[in-house]
């Protein structure tokens, strides 16, 4: 059974950059529904003991057109939001240290020229989906877009995400309405870089 990400904060602990009844809605609501549907989606498919990223990245093995569809919404749905909550905190680090920034550095100038980029991917998806920060196994880094709930790992390029903005109206709409950039902007102030450089050293070993 896959588990929904436990917030080790409560809903209202981000404010005033992410308001308590979208974290209640999009954690409690969302992000459950999107667990839930993925659970019984996988229970029919038979694959419900393989590993989230392994299964993700095999989808076109599901013979089911209606089974797979429903394990790629559901599953990226449920994927990209545990990784989504996970690397957001109230007491963010605001720059990761060690071989991340360093790799940052290398391949993109600096941090800012990071989210820089992060943040003209995310304004720039039409319609619902997300931009990531992802690494392969060697350790390059690459900044890219998906819609829905797509990701690298579907998307079958190699890279798994250790970043997720989540560009879904119901991640930000209640509090910021329309203004999508102003909604990026605040994420990146309860953005956590420790959790971040995490997710990288968990890939790259």
């Amino acid at each position: 059974m896959f588990k929904q990400f436990e917030l080790p904060f409560p809903h209202n602990a981000l404010e005033p950059h992410i308001d308590t009844l979208t974290m209640e809605t999009h954690h409690g609501k969302h992000h459950a529904a999107y667990t839930k549907n993925f659970n019984d989606a996988a229970a029919k498919a038979g694959v419900a003991d393989m590993d989230i990223e392994a299964l993700l990245a095999s989808l076109d093995k599901v013979e089911d057109p209606a089974l797979r569809k429903a394990l790629r919404n559901n599953g990226g749905g449920y994927y990209n939001h545990n990784l989504y909550f996970s690397t957001i905190s109230p007491n963010a680090a605001k720059s990761p240290k060690g071989e991340l920034l360093k790799k940052i550095e290398a391949e993109f100038g600096s941090l800012d020229a990071l989210k820089e980029k992060l943040t003209a991917l995310a304004a720039g998806q039409f319609g619902s989906g997300w931009s990531w920060l992802s690494v392969n196994k060697e350790g390059k880094l690459m900044a890219s877009a998906s819609p829905n709930q797509d990701n690298p790992i579907i998307e079958g390029t190699g890279f798994v995400p250790i970043l997720a903005i989540d560009v879904w109206e119901h991640a930000y709409y209640l509090k910021f309405k329309n203004l999508r950039g102003e909604y990026i902007k605040t994420l990146f102030e309860v953005i956590d870089w420790s959790l971040v450089e995490k997710n990288y050293e968990r890939v790259v070993k």
